[in-house]
Order: structure tokens, then sequence, then C-alpha cells
């Protein structure tokens, strides 16, 4: 079997692994409801949080994020049987983790109709670089602590990495079109966030209320 054929077989993986649509089996089976039909009607931990609350919405948020960091990790067995070299890990860590992405948010276990693939970003940024990666959370709980806006957050520190391995030499990669990828990234981020865009421009966007635990 050829490298390539391998290459090709790990991209497929990564994406069959993004399609795992966490929110969509956990609201049907420990609460009967497809989530895609209550909230925002989107398949991700966000609406899950909104919908289910607190438990189910971490649950699958963490399992979205282990899903994205362990599509972009499958590289990791073609860098230990030579398939691909160290020099290329990264491009190709992007390239699966982008593939999971793309399966989140058209996952084909549920009609091609999923989430916008924000934990699934995250994890498969913290498979690349973790230190840009909590940077970027770091940014993501700033942004929506001072506007309220999940969405925001999302699009902000989804800029913040690109922006990080570009202008920070401690993050600066070998190959410039890792950068050029995560510029892409954003773009992406954007276009799954379009609709949200159109309500923060007109005042509609839906805020989230953090409650902080008051002192006895």
């Amino acid at each position: 079997m050829s490298d390539i054929l391998y290459i090709i077989l790990g991209v497929i993986s990564a994406y069959l692994i993004g399609s795992f649509p966490t929110a969509i089996l956990y609201g049907r089976m420990y609460h009967g409801i497809d989530i895609r039909k209550s909230g925002s009607g989107n398949a991700g931990a966000t609406n899950t949080f909104r919908v289910l609350g607190k438990k189910a919405g971490s649950i699958v948020m963490l399992i979205d994020v282990f899903k994205g960091w362990l599509a972009t990790s499958c590289t990791l067995v073609l860098l230990y049987f030579s398939v691909i070299t160290q020099e290329h890990l990264d491009v190709y860590k992007l390239i699966f983790g982008l593939s999971a992405v793309a399966g989140h948010i058209f996952p084909v276990y549920e009609q091609f109709k999923g989430g916008k693939g924000i934990a699934t970003l995250l994890g498969m940024l913290m498979s690349i670089q973790i230190e840009a990666a909590l940077i970027c959370i770091t940014v993501f709980c700033i942004v929506l602590l001072l506007s309220k806006y999940v969405s925001l957050g999302s699009m902000i520190s989804t800029l913040a990495f690109p922006v990080m391995l570009l202008i920070i030499p401690r993050f600066r990669p070998n190959d410039p079109i890792i950068i050029v990828f995560g510029f892409m990234i954003f773009l992406l981020v954007v276009y799954t966030h379009k609709k949200n865009i159109k309500r923060l421009l007109r005042g509609e966007e839906n805020k989230t209320l953090i409650r902080l635990r008051k002192k006895n």
C-alpha cells in the first residue's frame, strides 16, 4: 500500500471521528429530543448548554474537544511508521484536524447537518500547539466575560491563533503555510457564524448569562 493511500485513509478516518454527533446522540439518549429542533437549532456544545444545562453541555464540549484532538493526533501514527516526516507533521495535523472539523459541521451520520465545530477546532489546536491553544481559550473567556456573546468570543479567539503564530517567535511554525491555514480556519468559523454575525449587527444575538456564586 502506498504512502498516499495511508494518508487518504487517515483523512477519511479523521472526518469520521469528527462526524461523531455528540450533542445529537446525548439529546436523544438522555432527554429524548433532537437538539437541532431546540434553541438555536445548532448541534453543538453551546446550544446543548442552552437547552439541556451545564452537565450536558460540559459533557458534549469535552467529547467534541477530544474528538478534534484525537483526529489530529492520528498523524502521529503515520509519523511512527515513516509515512510522513517530522518536518511536515504540523501541516498534516492541520489537514487531519480540518477534516475532523468538517465532519463535525457536516456529519455523514446525520444528513450532513451538525454544529459549528468550535470545540472540535479547539481540540485540533491543542494537538498542534497547546500553549497557543490555551491562550486562545483565555482570549475566548475574556471576550465572553466582557461581551456575553459566545459567538463573538469564538471568532476572536480563532483569529488569535494565526495572529500569534505570525507575530510571536515562540509559536512561529517552520512552514509558513500553517499560518495561512490558520487564517483559512478563521474564515471557516466566520462562515459558520454568519447568522450570528447578522444578529450581532442587529443587536439581536442571544447573550450568555454568567452567574458567579456568591460567598456567604
